[in-house]
């Protein structure tokens, strides 16, 4: 559900909101690498849960933008758990807390009861995963908090959550694990950038691509239609390298078989598919994609520490603080990153 003007006065409280403002030295550093992050997540989800990581389903619930915004984070911390900057790898996360959370303490402006209705939009899970002013927000993860389980998705719960808010205390539990960062990704470069330098991107758009649920020879769906949703990118290819095409790769919410058809590279997730540059870019126009950066702290090398000392004072007046990071390493040492 797009809310521009809560967008803009999100935007409004940062002073570099964009990614290409914020974090120029990752911009310099792109080399054209192709990178897989689901890579790292299945990796990290082997070590805590013993299988494979599989596409997430929200189910018929209108949750979309905390699916896209908890995988983003999950695969975000997996990264830093692969680059040895977190001792253990992370645990899935909530979309519970994100989706009610942004739906009432984290949009703007803030509301005690958003009602029925399904749906929210990507500045209010950003200001809510990186903690709000009001002391609530951040991650919670697939795990019992007391009386609370949260370790199974509950569509029940998430739409209750959704209606009068978070718990008070589990709102408050989840600025234990915020978000380090957020940027408004406005382009087809930053958002290459970003996936090079091993940072997600929750896109929340109308562009659809309900053409076909096949995809064609090289793993493409094309676009056709319009959705009201949000997905998470976490892969980039090059035309110059292996895979001979421009794009970006598309985790959706709706598990692993809702789409079929010839994938690249060959462990490319079963639930995704990839989208040319054109398709990104109409995603992107619409102004409510964001870069996140995971919750451990990250190296700060090259241009990153000088930009940080022109921005900490501005973000920590929100609670953020952003620490981006340069190309992450492979997953292992047999495949690319």
């Amino acid at each position: 559900v797009p809310n521009p003007e809560g967008t803009r006065e999100f935007l409004a409280t940062l002073e570099h909101p964009t990614f290409g403002a914020a974090a120029p030295g990752v911009m310099e550093n792109a080399k054209g690498r192709d990178t897989f992050l689901y890579r790292h997540a299945d990796r990290a989800h082997r070590a805590v849960y013993g299988r494979p990581f599989e596409v997430w389903n929200q189910g018929p619930h209108g949750s979309c933008v905390s699916f896209g915004w908890g995988m983003g984070s999950f695969i975000g911390q997996a990264v830093d758990w692969t680059q040895g900057e977190r001792a253990d790898p992370p645990k899935l996360v909530a979309t519970e807390s994100i989706y009610g959370g942004s739906r009432t303490a984290g949009r703007l402006p803030p509301v005690d009861f958003a009602g029925w209705s399904d749906g929210s939009y990507g500045a209010a899970a950003a200001r809510w995963v990186v903690g709000t002013k009001a002391g609530v927000g951040g991650i919670l993860y697939r795990e019992k908090y007391g009386e609370v389980d949260l370790s199974t998705y509950s569509i029940e719960r998430s739409k209750n959550w959704g209606a009068y808010g978070v718990p008070k205390e589990l709102a408050k539990k989840g600025l234990e694990h915020t978000a380090q960062g957020v940027a408004l990704c406005d382009s087809y470069e930053a958002l290459c950038a970003a996936i090079e330098n091993g940072l997600c991107v929750p896109i929340c758009s109308n562009v659809g691509f309900a053409a076909t649920n096949v995809r064609d020879a090289d793993g493409f769906l094309p676009r056709g239609g319009s959705w009201g949703h949000c997905m998470v990118a976490c892969g980039v290819r090059y035309a110059q390298n292996d895979g001979k095409r421009d794009g970006v790769l598309i985790l959706n919410s709706w598990g692993p078989n809702w789409v079929k058809g010839p994938r690249w590279p060959a462990d490319q997730p079963e639930g995704s598919f990839w989208a040319d540059r054109k398709a990104i870019e109409a995603m992107l126009a619409q102004g409510d994609s964001f870069v996140i950066a995971g919750v451990s702290a990250s190296l700060l090398l090259g241009n990153l520490a000088t930009w940080l000392k022109t921005t900490v004072t501005a973000a920590a007046a929100i609670g953020l603080i952003v620490v981006f990071r340069l190309p992450v390493r492979p997953a292992n040492s047999t495949q690319e990153t």
